[in-house]
């Protein structure tokens, strides 16, 4: 059995786990506020809010329930519009929220509105100290296709006014609830959480491990619900983010958005935060794993791309443990070294030494929410203006996530001046076998990458790169 709470009800669902939230959410407990959309987690009619217990703290996060397994909710609270009516035996009661949305006329026809309440109250949960642009950012996956937002955007400002008027409280969940954001039940979700038993349902051997399911519920969907899968976060696959005997180790199961949080990757990698945010849309980010992203094997997975620059290893689990370095576990296009019982528990890499530069370049046709037509990733140890050592990756120019080895080895040793980015160039447009596909030509891929290379040395070293000399 699946046993969560879907608003204030409990539920116990006797269900393939592979089952749709978002089917269940509509079709078994008919409730429809929680539209259906595109089903590929890009419109955000579809977004809940979804709570899990971290010992004895309840946190929660927007996802996209259009992406998400049954299996997965197991243990959690799952939040759908009809869920924050202040009052639940009055559901026509508006929150502040909602009532902003009515006068400021951020809804039109009303369809996407259910996931723009449920993204911004998620914010309010979350956040103590609102302000419009994070309210905004929270938003991200969230599309309207009537109001040009201008309306949303003073609902949002209004909301955040109606909370700051509201009094302060030790507990912000009670403060939301005196402020009638959320209703009062959310007071009861920890204790009722714990007593909801741990134990997994019994299933039979999986033939798909799913991570965070944000791709292959859009590409294999109909695999996934007729088959009895396992799921990663059944199999005990660690989501922290550590360092341990001088490696940064990410378990298999950690989120793309605990990457952009981490501690670990603020001190280490300072820019990495804001450039993560073009990964994906904060629900999407909420839900997408390591391991997933790794293995999905995308050429033009920003991820994989990252992590190849850093010679990371990926630590593989099945009969037996071996680690292979990423840049030996692509074979070909979607083909790996991984064999079909094995899984990814964690992914390592070196802790980043002294004299240390790292840069992403992403370039796409949208800036945000949108995949890449060629990415690249480096990093450097470089001291007294020469390159010590030098990991390169490329991705959109290559079946795989492709690790420029030749281009490496002619920076090693050499000093960092403009001739020298010149004739990198060379090399790796050598290494390089893009194709023209509906992201670009195979020409415009190899000057992107090109460019992406330039842009790489004038930002990481501006004093050394004569700009005018590379047009």
């Amino acid at each position: 059995m699946i046993e969560f709470i879907l608003n204030n009800k409990h539920i116990t669902a006797d269900l393939p786990p592979t089952t749709v939230l978002l089917d269940f959410i509509r079709r078994e407990s008919q409730l429809t506020g929680t539209k259906e959309g595109c089903r590929e987690g890009d419109c955000g009619a579809c977004t809940v809010i979804l709570g899990s217990l971290d010992k004895s703290k309840l946190n929660y996060k927007s996802i996209n329930s259009c992406l998400m397994p049954l299996a997965d909710v197991h243990g959690k609270h799952v939040v759908t519009i009809e869920g924050i009516s202040p009052q639940t035996n009055n559901p026509d009661e508006l929150s502040p929220i909602q009532q902003a949305m009515v006068e400021e006329g951020g809804t039109q026809c009303g369809f996407c509105t259910p996931g723009f309440v449920v993204s911004t109250t998620n914010y309010f949960l979350n956040e103590t100290k609102p302000e419009v642009s994070g309210a905004i950012n929270s938003l991200g996956g969230n599309i309207c296709r009537c109001t040009g937002y201008a309306g949303i955007i003073r609902a949002v400002e209004k909301s955040i006014e109606a909370y700051n008027k509201s009094e302060k409280k030790s507990n912000n969940y009670k403060r939301l609830i005196e402020a009638r954001f959320i209703p009062e039940y959310f007071l009861e979700i920890p204790k009722r959480l714990k007593l909801i038993k741990k134990q997994q349902t019994k299933k039979k051997q999986a033939e798909f491990l799913v991570g965070g399911g944000t791709d292959l519920y859009v590409q294999r969907w109909e695999e996934l619900v007729q088959t009895e899968s396992q799921f990663v976060s059944n199999k005990n696959v660690s989501s922290e983010i550590k360092i341990e005997k001088g490696k940064i180790v990410l378990g298999g199961a950690a989120t793309i958005q605990q990457i952009l949080e981490s501690k670990i990757f603020k001190k280490y990698f300072p820019s990495l935060a804001s450039q993560l945010e073009l990964f994906g849309s904060l629900p999407i980010r909420n839900r997408a794993t390591v391991a997933g992203n790794i293995v999905n094997a995308s050429p033009i997975g920003d991820l994989s791309n990252i992590l190849l620059s850093l010679d990371a290893s990926v630590h593989l689990a099945g009969k037996s443990k071996r680690v292979v370095p990423l840049r030996k576990f692509y074979l070909g296009y979607k083909t790996l070294t991984k064999k079909k019982a094995e899984i990814i528990e964690k992914i390592s890499f070196a802790i980043p030494p002294k004299h240390f530069f790292f840069n992403f370049e992403k370039i796409s046709k949208r800036t945000y929410l949108d995949i890449a037509s060629v990415n690249t990733s480096i990093a450097l140890v470089a001291k007294n203006g020469k390159i010590e050592s030098a990991g390169i990756s490329a991705g959109g120019v290559a079946p795989i996530p492709l690790y420029l080895t030749k281009t490496c080895e002619a920076l090693v040793n050499k000093e960092i001046k403009t001739d020298l980015l010149k004739s990198v160039v060379q090399v790796a447009a050598e290494e390089i076998s893009p194709i023209s596909d509906a992201r670009g030509s195979a020409e415009y891929k190899r000057l992107l990458l090109r460019q992406l290379i330039y842009s790489h040395f004038i930002l990481l070293f501006p004093e050394k790169i004569n700009v005018e000399e590379l047009l």
